[in-house]
């Protein structure tokens, strides 16, 4: 199989990875914070490794600004609900995945929270692209705005917005700074302090190379967000609130122990390998790029990924047909990619492919040039 579905979860994992897994399975298999006995400490000392690598990975500086989720969705749930109350006010981008998107929604019909969706007038590949996002988010700022909300790097076109700026922008207005780096998270360097985000949501399973079912809320503002899941924590258990401290304001109940361990070894790997991963995947989705760039069937959407525009995410349709028809038929030859809307219903409405869906491919640290070579043959056998 030739696996181009990366952007959705990373696929292989590092061997180390792997072996994380299996080796906190079998050596780490008490829960961590509960119990004085050397394999509940030991489990502990390895989780606590695990937070200090991601801490030091996007430069928040202490590894209890880490709190392990399920995933990136349940992060970002925990800024948007912990956060914003009745009578606030949030800004999202045009480019948003569900997981900002559906929350927000859901808060303006049930919960009294106000959102703006912050419409950027230039489309990828204007030399205005970034000037007219700050604007767009800029005039969509009320007196009760309290977050900007914004996703990276847009999961169906690759587009990266400007965080830095956007997060310089909430920062002079007192608003702030929520990230969505489902994309990034791995191959973009994120440094919470300089970048000025306030809480920046991952996944463990994509760009980090770890296993599914783990994500992190690294914030060192932790205090500004009420818990909305509460349980055992490990402390205070005679107390009925939820600890307010991090990480145990956002950890009720057991984490994925064998989770946080491998992504730690996940995060370990990305840094120690992040300049081969950043060159081989920009230099496979840029061949694909001009090779279906050449082919008159092929619908584009944007120019070729660069890398200060773009991650390495490509998304195309063949004339006249679904992207989803394309990724089933390809997957009929043995090529996984991703088709249909990609959860990111605001992305497909701004670039008119709401209709149809794309087609979206994704290299990873180990794909290669004979896969690309092959994926090119085996698209021109389905149409």
């Amino acid at each position: 199989m030739i696996y181009f579905d990366n952007a959705a979860t990373s696929y292989p994992k590092p061997h180390s990875v792997y072996k994380a897994i299996e080796r906190a399975l079998k050596r780490y298999g008490a829960n961590p914070g509960r119990g004085g006995y050397k394999m509940s400490l030991d489990t502990s000392q390895k989780v606590y490794a695990a937070r200090e690598a991601a801490a030091k990975f996007f430069g928040s500086g202490y590894a209890e600004s880490v709190a392990f989720t399920q995933n990136c969705t349940y992060a970002i749930n925990f800024v948007l609900k912990g956060l914003l109350k009745p009578g606030d006010h949030v800004v999202i981008s045009d480019l948003e995945h569900n997981a900002v998107a559906r929350p927000v929604y859901y808060m303006s019909k049930y919960n009294g929270v106000e959102y703006t969706v912050a419409q950027n007038e230039s489309l990828w590949g204007d030399d205005d692209f970034e000037k007219k996002c700050v604007e767009s988010f800029k005039k969509s700022i009320r007196k009760n705005t309290k977050l900007f909300a914004v996703v990276h790097a847009s999961n169906v076109f690759g587009i990266k917005q400007p965080i830095k700026k956007l997060g310089e922008l909430a920062k002079d207005n007192g608003i702030f700074m929520m990230s969505d780096a489902a994309q990034t998270a791995g191959t973009e360097d994120i440094d919470i302090k300089r970048d000025n985000i306030d809480f920046l949501c991952v996944p463990g399973h994509k760009g980090l190379y770890g296993a599914a079912g783990i994500g992190a809320l690294i914030t060192n503002k932790g205090n500004e967000l009420t818990s909305i899941i509460q349980g055992g924590s490990g402390n205070r258990s005679l107390m009925y609130e939820q600890p307010d401290f991090m990480p145990d304001k956002f950890e009720s109940g057991t984490i994925n122990v064998s989770g946080a361990i491998a992504l730690g070894e996940g995060i370990t790997f990305v840094s120690e390998n992040v300049k081969m991963i950043r060159e081989k995947e920009y230099a496979i989705i840029k061949y694909i790029y001009k090779k279906l760039k050449e082919d008159p069937e092929i619908v584009l959407y944007t120019g070729c990924p660069e890398e200060e525009t773009s991650v390495p995410i490509l998304s195309f349709n063949i004339k006249g047909q679904s992207g989803e028809k394309t990724s089933s038929m390809l997957g009929n030859l043995g090529v996984a990619t991703r088709g249909g809307y990609h959860c990111a219903a605001l992305a497909h409405k701004k670039y008119g492919t709401d209709k149809s869906g794309t087609c979206r491919i994704s290299p990873g640290a180990f794909n290669n040039f004979d896969e690309a070579e092959r994926f090119i043959w085996k698209l021109k056998k389905i149409y």
